[in-house]
């Protein structure tokens, strides 16, 4: 199917069918329906599923998620032909996405847009929005409007992006369990001459311009369609005085982080895809102040995708470890979000490296069996 414009009754039809797809996303958790639970066990009662965002060309590579009892897919439509002139998606290639997960036996509930990724804004090779730089940025602008309208058409009820200058900072390496190595982050650890980005300096105020302009101009035309907009917040935070002319603003929470952020647009339709391991990673006390911003973060209803993923330290200085041994228990994340009703995604994320596992295959194995795990034991208090 080629792109074209739709009429306004047809955009209020598609939007009830992408709400309803939207909808699906309450799934039970594991394969059995009430109609085909056994014995005296009632009916499961989380709503949340687990996920992976990796990417998957093959038939084969989607039967590693579902053997490991992942059924739930953020997928990747093939990516625009820009020396071509064209810079979207067509409506038929993320049609074709969500065809090629439904018949292997997974659902697409969001796609990662081509551009607005976690990279380093000078190896960006679509850096216009990020660097305020007009007309080109919108341009691109329109290109996600498009975009948009292609998953409301295909069916598909979100998509996720970043707002990032600077790209996933890490200053390290440390041997962990098993022979496995972490990253680190040491804020003390980085380059005290490293040099301005292409953007030049960014500080706080005209950082939030150029979220803003964003904005104010995507979420609209997401409302219209119905489709949700995640956005990660920023890893890791940056000292402070910034690093490399820039200072990020989407790595607190509180104040002029991301709740400021969900503020700019009151819409169902604009919210985050919130990573805990980042979001551990911006407070000076994480064991005890991320359970309460969780739970607060949750009731907006407007989580779209969980990343899970630990850390061991603070902000400025931690390391990325295995999801059982870090400093934040994800039995209680996953409880308070099991209490506050979310429907969607939790995905294994940054799972530490080893020599002996190419692709990290063991490792994400390992996250996805430990994530049903804690799904099924927190269900099963809830149900008593």
């Amino acid at each position: 199917m080629g792109h074209q414009s739709i009429n306004r009754r047809a955009l209020i039809q598609l939007g009830g069918a992408a709400a309803a797809v939207t909808g699906a996303g309450t799934l039970l958790v594991g394969t059995a329906s009430p109609a085909q639970a056994t014995g005296d066990r009632p009916p499961r009662t989380l709503k949340m599923y687990v996920g992976t965002q990796r990417r998957a060309s093959t038939p084969a590579a989607l039967q590693e998620f579902t053997r490991h009892g992942v059924t739930h897919w953020v997928g990747y439509p093939p990516n625009p032909p820009l020396a071509d002139g064209r810079g979207y998606w067509l409506p038929s290639e993320v049609e074709q996405t969500r065809e090629f997960a439904e018949s292997n036996g997974v659902t697409l509930d969001m796609v990662a847009l081509p551009m607005l990724t976690s990279s380093h804004i000078d190896r960006d090779p679509r850096p216009a929005i990020m660097l305020a730089k007009s007309p080109e940025r919108d341009k691109d602008i329109d290109d996600i409007h498009k975009m948009i309208e292609a998953c409301a058409i295909a069916g598909v009820p979100a998509f996720k992006y970043n707002m990032s200058l600077l790209g996933v900072l890490r200053t390290g390496e440390v041997p962990g369990r098993g022979g496995s190595v972490y990253e680190q982050f040491r804020a003390a650890d980085l380059p005290r001459d490293a040099p301005l980005t292409r953007a030049g300096v960014v500080d706080a105020d005209a950082f939030w311009e150029r979220i803003d302009y964003f904005i104010q101009r995507v979420i609209p035309v997401a409302h219209q369609f119905k489709v949700r907009a995640a956005c990660h917040p920023q890893d890791p935070g940056t000292p402070p005085g910034g690093y490399q002319g820039i200072t990020n603003v989407l790595s607190v929470p509180e104040g002029k982080g991301l709740f400021k952020f969900l503020s700019l647009h009151r819409s169902p339709y604009h919210g985050l895809n919130l990573c805990v391991g980042t979001l551990a990673e911006m407070l000076w006390e994480p064991k005890r102040e991320i359970y309460d911003i969780v739970r607060r973060l949750a009731r907006t209803k407007r989580i779209f995708n969980i990343h899970l993923r630990n850390i061991i330290g603070r902000r400025d200085d931690f390391m990325e470890v295995w999801p059982d041994e870090g400093d934040v228990d994800h039995a209680r994340i996953i409880r308070i979000l099991a209490e506050e009703g979310y429907s969607d995604n939790v995905d294994p994320d940054h799972v530490p490296d080893h020599p002996d596992d190419a692709g990290s295959k063991q490792a994400y194995a390992h996250g996805y069996g430990y994530l049903r795990g804690l799904m099924q034991a927190v269900e099963s208090t809830l149900d008593r």
